[in-house]
């Protein structure tokens, strides 16, 4: 899309640990007539591609005499942000009970990658016949949606008067939470702090996934338990009661609500009993905790702009040894890492334009070092059209360029830091930045690209730097803040680590999904990370 001018996660988010599972419906539209005597009985099969060949996955249900079916079956796949997830989805006039395919007429196939019908959530395209050419007037309408329950209740939670089980001092409270498990017997869920000395106890607020608490099912029982904690494990039992979360959502800050903790042995014993003391409930709140692909399915865009090393290090492109020279392949390594995170990203960004920009060359006419050029010499509209435009715009300039020198980083991360802080404007979850730098070799402006770097993290930005040659990359490793906290020369610290280096060297006898999977590990999880510290939903979320 061409421009227009947290506190850190308890646990990881990331995509190689968060496989979403994504529900695919699909519908069709004037389908092709196959049937002499009635109208077409369509289902749909969806083929993933893996390893170069089409697999199929699974299968509608056959909409009979159906023209423009809605399928009831949906299709549900795994989701991956760092690989191209190919998928085909064919249409087919069942004609037999037989499950072969060639044994049914074929109606037409439309191919796409999952991150195509993420980006859009919705897509309605063209049916293609085997030949390229349309099935008639046939249409396919695919829609995705995130196949899981996001959300979260947080519970504040007291206890007065309760049962002194210690001889010589008071009860050491703690609280346990049970839901009903398939099998019948109660399930530990969580359990809290124990609060030392004290029979009015306040335990500290904590957050559990709905789904772990109740299974998502705010009415269903759960039991809370209360004991007395004692160091040798033999925990004394105070009491308990049975709610639900929609029992504990009545509690407000100004009227909590107030369960009475029964002890059962006692109750029986005692003719008097009345309780062992009063849990409280303090607060209880349901709220959203958004993933990735909740942004994504928001209509959030990922902005992608490459930024390519021109310094005189990398050797004269015309020579072979050259890092820069394209290989009768066609490619080199700034070439392969351009392809890899660009064929991703480019999913994400509904108009697929990417500025280019070039550092560390001499540019014609007057041969003045630039730290910040469009590499399409076009300083106005320094846009490429998808990944092959940038490929192409950047072998059109080898040949116009001298290469010079220092290598300096600041110039552009400070550019894309500029759209960045315009989209903060919005207050919304509308864009995110990504800046790829490509280099071969040490920074020559290292405090000015540490001060930038801690200032992008303020902002809706990632910088990925892939190092290329077999340069001494210390630096680089030094930006990327997995170790430690960057600091600016002020002594300012980053609020979040946005840099993810990777040394191209350590990937160049591997599959190319290899190095697209470790450039962009980390980069959901700062998604994530950036809107949640800002407060932002995804813009057309639902109220939990």
């Amino acid at each position: 899309m061409a421009y227009t001018m947290t506190p850190t996660p308890t646990g990881p988010v990331g995509s190689q640990y968060c496989v979403c599972k994504v529900e695919l419906s699909v519908c069709g539209q004037n389908l092709l007539d196959r049937d002499v005597t009635s109208k077409s009985d369509p289902f749909c099969v969806l083929f993933m591609e893996v390893n170069g060949k089409w697999v199929e996955l699974d299968r509608t249900e056959t909409a009979v005499n159906n023209l423009n079916p809605a399928f009831a079956k949906k299709f549900i796949v795994d989701y991956h942000f760092e690989e191209v997830q190919k998928l085909k989805f064919a249409l087919f006039d069942q004609d037999k009970s037989s499950m072969q395919l060639y044994e049914h007429d074929f109606l037409g196939e439309f191919s796409c990658t999952l991150g195509m019908i993420v980006s859009s959530k919705k897509i309605t395209r063209t049916l293609l016949l085997g030949n390229g050419k349309p099935a008639g007037k046939g249409m396919i309408t695919i829609a995705a949606q995130e196949l899981s329950d996001n959300r979260v209740i947080t519970l504040s939670m007291a206890g007065r008067k309760l049962d002194k089980k210690d001889l010589f001092g008071k009860s050491d409270p703690f609280l346990e939470f049970h839901k009903p498990g398939d099998d019948g017997k109660w399930m530990l869920v969580h359990r809290t702090e124990v609060i030392k000395y004290t029979l009015d106890p306040v335990w500290k607020p904590f957050t559990v996934p709905l789904v772990s608490l109740c299974d998502g099912d705010v009415e269903k029982l759960i039991k809370v338990m209360c004991y007395d904690y004692d160091s040798d494990g033999g925990h004394d039992f105070i009491g308990e009661f049975q709610t639900s979360v929609a029992r504990m959502c009545e509690a407000q800050d100004a009227l909590p609500l107030e369960l009475e903790c029964i002890n059962p042995k006692k109750q029986k014993k005692k003719k008097n009993y009345k309780n062992s003391g009063i849990i409280i409930v303090k607060s209880c709140k349901i709220t959203r905790d958004f993933s990735f692909l909740d942004y994504i399915l928001g209509g959030c865009q990922l902005m992608f702009t490459v930024g390519i090393d021109f310094t005189a290090s990398n050797g004269n492109p015309r020579e072979p040894s050259s890092l820069h020279y394209i290989n009768p392949m066609g490619t080199n390594e700034y070439l392969s890492a351009i392809w890899a995170v660009g064929q991703i990203i480019q999913d994400y960004d509904s108009d697929k334009m990417f500025p280019a920009l070039g550092f560390g060359a001499q540019l014609p006419p007057d041969w003045k070092v630039s730290h910040e050029f469009a590499i399409n010499f076009n300083p106005t509209n320094p846009f490429c059209s998808g990944v092959e435009g940038i490929v192409q715009a950047y072998s059109a300039c080898l040949p116009h360029i001298r290469f010079y020198g220092p290598t300096n980083f600041s110039p552009i991360i400070n550019h894309v830091a500029r759209f960045a802080a315009q989209a903060i404007q919005q207050e919304a979850a509308s864009q995110y930045f990504i800046l790829l730098i490509i280099t071969d070799g040490v920074i020559s402006d290292m405090d000015e690209t540490r001060h930038a770097v801690v200032q992008a993290s303020k902002l809706p930005m990632s910088i990925i730097i892939v190092g290329v040659g077999n340069a001494d990359f210390a630096a680089m490793e030094f930006l990327d803040g997995d170790s430690r906290v960057l600091r600016s020369y002020t002594g300012e610290e980053a609020v979040r680590d946005i840099v993810q280096f990777v040394p191209f060297r350590d990937f160049r006898n591997a599959p190319k999904e290899t190095l697209a999977k470790a450039v962009l590990a980390e980069l959901p999880q700062q998604v994530v990370q950036y809107f949640k510290h800002q407060n932002l939903p995804p813009i057309n979320s639902e109220p939990a």
